[in-house]
């Protein structure tokens, strides 16, 4: 981010940046996965991880950006970011896939009790009385709205929990390697993909995904292409948004941005998708759950940074060059 913007402002502006690009992703991988019926969520999530990986050798490659060259003391140095970060890509998108997104969107508050647990037992980090009452009020109304659930999908359950979990990991670890100022934020982006997409690219061909995504009839269909591909680009500026706002801001603030965002997608997946069944009691803790992540917004926001680990991340910001940064900042206003 441009070097005279305070930090105050670093941290709305990376915080409305993750909000919108998760809030587009998500809409974009409910339609191809759910509308259109594009049979593997992982041939998705592969295409996502190439993506962030060309973007990125070519940013280094004319300079716009600088990360360190690749070594056995890259991967020690990353890891375990790498694995929890392709678990979360994967279970994210099969919960997209099986669940609609009102009940996608709401489970994913547990999320939110995860990261506040492993900044406890991890960074250290204890949220204060009043975050921990508006987190377990988003939590109890998705338990309410979970007991009356007329479209529920044990898979889809089971994956969405899965990926709450490891987003707190991956919220969690990010700042610690952040913290440490090896790598920097490019570095975790690209080697996380880098590692990782060896892996993928075995499970979805020994799964019999990729055969299956072969033979899927809509590849012709410019409007499936056009959102498939956007897809595949979001998935890295959602990396990108993420690693901008755990930089600026706590983790925890990072997944109470991305539950906040599904305010509207919560709301507009009732209609988009076609596979939400209405019912009292699942709106009723549904709205529940919104009321609480509103809470949330209103007090952390109004909090000013007070750890020391915020301040050391931002000069990590710096070292890795202005110009760099800069050039790379433009380069994206386009996402």
């Amino acid at each position: 981010m441009a070097p005279g913007l305070s930090l105050v402002t670093k941290r709305i502006l990376s915080a409305l940046f993750y909000g919108l690009s998760s809030m587009l992703i998500v809409i974009v991988n409910k339609l191809v996965l759910t509308s259109y019926g594009f049979p593997s969520f992982q041939v998705l999530g592969l295409g996502q991880v190439v993506s962030g990986i060309v973007v990125l050798y070519l940013a280094k490659l004319f300079r716009l950006i600088s990360f360190p060259d690749l070594s056995v003391d890259t991967v020690w140095k990353v890891w375990p970011l790498p694995l929890i970060y392709i678990s979360n890509l994967i279970f994210g998108l099969g919960g997209t896939k099986k669940l609609s997104l009102p009940m996608f969107t709401v489970l994913r508050r547990f999320s939110i009790l995860f990261t506040m647990i492993a900044e406890y037992y991890i960074l250290s980090v204890r949220a204060s009385r009043f975050v921990q009452f508006t987190v377990y009020l988003m939590i109890l109304g998705a338990m309410i709205a979970a007991s009356d659930d007329l479209s529920f999908d044990l898979s889809g359950y089971t994956f969405i929990l899965l990926n709450d979990l490891t987003t707190a990991a991956n919220g969690v670890y990010t700042k610690q390697k952040l913290e440490a100022k090896s790598l920097g934020k490019y570095g975790l982006l690209y080697y996380n993909s880098l590692i990782m997409v060896l892996p993928i690219f075995v499970l979805t061909v020994s799964s019999g995904e990729l055969a299956q995504a072969m033979m899927f009839k809509d590849w012709l269909d410019p409007v499936f292409l056009i959102q498939f591909l956007l897809s595949c680009f979001m998935g890295f500026v959602l990396n990108y948004s993420i690693i901008l706002c755990t930089l600026y801001n706590s983790a925890l603030t990072t997944t109470i941005v991305g539950v906040l965002k599904n305010l509207l997608v919560t709301y507009l997946g009732m209609f988009l998708g076609g596979d939400y069944v209405y019912s009292a009691t699942n709106f009723i803790g549904i709205n529940i759950s919104v009321l609480g992540s509103i809470m949330y917004t209103y007090v952390t926001f109004r909090q000013r940074p007070t750890s020391s680990p915020i301040t050391n991340v931002v000069k990590e910001d710096t070292e890795l060059g202005q110009h760099s940064a800069m050039t790379f900042q433009r380069s994206t206003k386009a996402i």
